[in-house]
């Protein structure tokens, strides 16, 4: 039986010594997802024999994750308009498509994240499973590919079709997106609800659930998916809050925050 080479989540973070190798995260993840060696933790436990090992740039990783937390949207605040294109498809979407929703779910990801990784697989099923009962769901990526190449259109495409994504998952290559909603970090989310005619009106802006890379606590989806509840069923939201924690969204150079 191969050995397994165990690598701390947080040695996957967005600063390395070196710049760092699109391709190389990408197998990374590939062998998080697929090898029978992995365990879902903190860590990574990969085998010897896989492709990322000889990337140089994961050899003396710097751990510089920023950790930043959701912030400054009012709630009951309209979503904003959108026309961004899918990289997986080519098609260009926007706020109109997702109209005959009752409900329209905004997040804010992208590849690289540790924070994002940790939840990405159960952010597949808890969308797999509300948008079969109506909800609307879009994916955007706002990241600079000037600082993060990792996290461009080409690696996009394979991401979703990687992790089999049931939702649009976009691109903000302007970063004009990210602004207009008020996202600052990676995950962040955003449930907005549509009464009739009236515009999408934001009712929950938190976390996915208390799980965190470093914490040991199992991911569950709890708190977003009593967010969806509520408002699937026309019920007011009766629960406190708590902010989403992740990375920061990497702005480009010029147009840092």
């Amino acid at each position: 039986m191969a050995t397994a080479t165990v690598i701390s989540l947080t040695s996957v973070t967005s600063s390395y010594l070196l710049p760092p190798n699109p391709k190389c995260m990408l197998a990374t993840q590939r062998a998080l997802f697929f090898s029978p060696l992995y365990h879902v933790s903190s860590n990574f436990a990969f085998s010897s024999s896989l492709e990322f090992k000889k990337c140089k740039q994961l050899r003396r990783p710097v751990i510089k994750a920023a950790r930043t937390e959701s912030k400054g949207v009012l709630l009951g605040s309209r979503a904003p308009d959108f026309q961004l294109l899918e990289p997986l498809t080519g098609k260009t979407w926007e706020l109109d498509d997702f109209d005959s929703h009752p409900a329209l779910l905004v997040m804010f990801i992208c590849n690289h994240c540790p924070f994002v990784i940790h939840l990405k697989q159960d952010i597949v099923k808890l969308t797999n499973y509300y948008m079969k009962k109506g909800l609307a769901v879009v994916a955007i990526s706002s990241n600079s590919v000037v600082t993060h190449p990792q996290d461009g259109p080409e690696f996009m495409a394979e991401e979703a079709k990687l992790f089999k994504y049931p939702f649009p998952y976009l691109y903000d290559e302007s970063q004009d997106v990210a602004r207009a909603f008020g996202a600052v970090c990676t995950p962040e989310f955003l449930l907005y609800k549509k009464d009739g005619r009236r515009p999408f009106e934001l009712v929950y802006h938190g976390q996915f659930d208390d799980s965190r890379p470093s914490n040991n606590m199992r991911v569950t989806g709890r708190d977003l998916s009593m967010a969806i509840d509520s408002v699937l069923s026309g019920q007011p939201l009766s629960f406190v809050q708590k902010p989403s924690v992740g990375c920061s969204i990497k702005w480009h150079p010029e147009k840092s925050m």
